[in-house]
């Protein structure tokens, strides 16, 4: 986090970023905003073999992944109205970032951290679940209606999966 956006910013960002990770042919979608058209950053992005993409013109909602991302940021318990000082705002967003990453359970992934289902351990979390849920079937089958629907893997992320897509019968 900086007192200013600037491409220069940005690009030096995605160059620490492809030094611990593998970003070639990875896609970058990004609103329209300066720092991520600037030469500097698209030059960056470029070098480092990753694509931009970027939304349409006055549409707020061409990344509803970023835009679910904010929402979840601003209606989290504790939000400040105002920050005091860049100190502040940095010590918040990083709280905030810690939380969302290691104990916030997304809807999307299963009810699973990011940071486990990146780590791979989802399969083995939605595992457990389902022998914990076949487990209390079997054992007293007379408090089920029918057999309980198990947990599968979310390969496909998507912001407003089907019900049949996040859990198979």
């Amino acid at each position: 986090m900086h007192q200013r956006e600037s491409d220069e910013i940005a690009a030096e960002l995605f160059k620490r970023l492809a030094s611990r990770y593998e970003l070639r042919g990875v896609r970058l979608h990004s609103d329209n905003g300066r720092p991520m058209k600037g030469a500097t950053m698209i030059m960056m992005l470029y070098r480092l073999g990753i694509i931009p993409s970027f939304s349409r013109p006055r549409v707020s909602d061409d990344n509803a992944f970023s835009e679910s991302l904010f929402k979840t940021l601003k209606y989290t318990a504790g939000f400040p109205k105002y920050f005091s000082d860049l100190v502040h705002a940095r010590s918040w967003v990083a709280d905030f970032v810690n939380w969302y990453n290691d104990k916030h359970r997304h809807f999307g992934i299963g009810y699973i951290t990011l940071n486990q289902r990146h780590s791979g351990m989802g399969n083995e979390i939605m595992n457990k679940r389902n022998t914990t849920l076949l487990n209390a079937h079997e054992s007293r089958p007379e408090r089920w209606s029918r057999k309980p629907a198990l947990w599968n893997a979310i390969e496909t992320v998507s912001l407003s999966p089907s019900r049949k897509t996040r859990k198979a019968s």
